[in-house]
This record gives structure tokens, C-alpha cells and sequence, in this order.
């Protein structure tokens, strides 16, 4: 029988060419991702899990906002620190302040103890800013009738939340996020319990409120 031996240098050129168009394929493909949200259920036994309610209910990325006031803005993270969108984003916000947070349980201590912080709800005086580097997560905010909307993010995306409104926050089942945080002025991390604390009738709670029946 006939055997056809190939040079090295061709099979290495071929894995070469497999690589490149793998990793082409891993680009696109984040190009293209369109962040989800939905409606979830009321279990808290799993957060890392998608928790969607049967059948499932998707809202519309362009209608969160009208729905809680949850602000989002898709950016290139290939361009993002030249193209201009983040600088007039945090131009016009007044965004003076930046820093860089991985979730993760390398580089956060009591890793488990400090995401049942995060998931608890809670609001904060100040807009929570965030740009998501890499990983995944779950933002989960209350819309104007007291629904948890579940809210998916990846590389890319950059939520903006309104102070005032309750939420809280989970890594998906990869237990792995990294983030941008941006703020005006000094950073307040001060969160406010919905349960346990008068997160009910503080002022930017309040004034949440009477936005959201005014329309945001």
C-alpha cells in the first residue's frame, strides 16, 4: 500500500493555518454576541445558573432602560482606549475615577463569603459603573413593578445603574469576571441592604422612584 509522508514544515504550516482561523473565528464570534436579558425566577439556591422563568421571557436590551433605568453601551475592546466612545462617555458623565476589579477566587480573599455580598440586594447613593474585560456575569435589577430582570454580560459590555434602584450581582458558572469601574469623584463602595437597613426611604431612593413614574 501506498504511504504519503508530508514534510514537517507543511503539517506545522496546517496547524498554523487551523490556529489563525480558530482564533478569526473566536473574534467574530465576539463581535457579534448580543448581550440577553430576561425575566427570572425567584430561586436563589444556584445564582451562577441562568435562572430563566418557564417558558422563558426575554426582554429586549432597548427596553431595560425604559423598564428600570439600566443604561447600556456596547464597546470594542480591541479600540475602546483610542476610538473616543468611552472618553465621551465619561466626559459627558463626569467619570473621573477608574480602577480595575477580577472576581475571582485567586484574587479575592473568602471568595465564596464575598459573592453572597454581592448577591444581596442592595442599592447605592452613586451610579454603579461597569465595563466588563473579561468573564461573564449576571447584573440582576428590579424594574418599575419590583421584577428581577436578569441581566447577561460579557467582553464589551458596560452597564450604567441608576443610584437608587435595588440589584445585585453574580459571576456566571465560570466564577470569573474582570471590570472596569468608573466613578465621579472619590469611590463610595457603601451598599444598602434592601432587608436589614432604610434603603426604602432613602433620598435616591426616592428620587429612583419618582423617575421611574415619570419615565426615565
Amino acid at each position: 500500500m501506498l504511504s504519503i509522508t508530508f514534510p514537517p514544515l507543511i503539517l506545522n504550516f496546517e496547524l498554523l493555518c487551523l490556529s489563525v482561523w480558530y482564533g478569526l473565528q473566536c473574534w467574530f464570534c465576539s463581535l457579534i454576541r448580543m448581550v440577553r436579558a430576561w425575566y427570572m425566577d425567584e430561586d436563589t439556591s444556584n445564582p451562577q445558573l441562568e435562572h430563566h422563568l418557564d417558558p422563558a421571557e426575554y426582554v429586549p436590551i432597548e427596553d431595560v432602560f425604559e423598564l428600570s433605568g439600566v443604561e447600556y453601551f456596547k464597546l470594542n475592546l480591541e479600540t475602546y482606549k483610542t476610538d473616543g466612545v468611552l472618553d465621551g462617555i465619561r466626559k459627558e458623565r463626569k467619570y473621573s475615577y477608574e480602577d480595575e476589579i477580577t472576581c475571582s477566587e485567586t484574587c479575592i480573599p473568602n471568595y465564596a463569603d464575598k459573592l453572597k455580598i454581592f448577591f444581596e440586594e442592595h442599592l447605592h447613593t452613586d451610579e454603579e459603573i461597569r465595563l466588563v474585560l473579561d468573564g461573564a456575569g449576571y447584573f440582576d435589577v428590579r424594574d418599575k413593578g419590583d421584577r428581577w430582570i436578569r441581566i447577561e454580560v460579557g467582553p464589551g459590555d458596560m452597564l450604567i445603574l441608576p443610584s437608587g434602584i435595588f440589584h445585585r450581582f453574580t459571576p456566571d458558572k465560570r466564577m470569573y469576571v474582570k471590570a472596569k469601574r468608573y466613578f465621579i469623584g472619590e469611590p463610595v463602595w457603601v451598599a444598602h441592604n434592601r432587608i436589614g437597613s432604610p434603603a426604602e426611604g432613602m433620598d435616591c431612593r426616592k428620587e429612583y422612584l419618582k423617575k421611574a413614574q415619570e419615565g426615565f
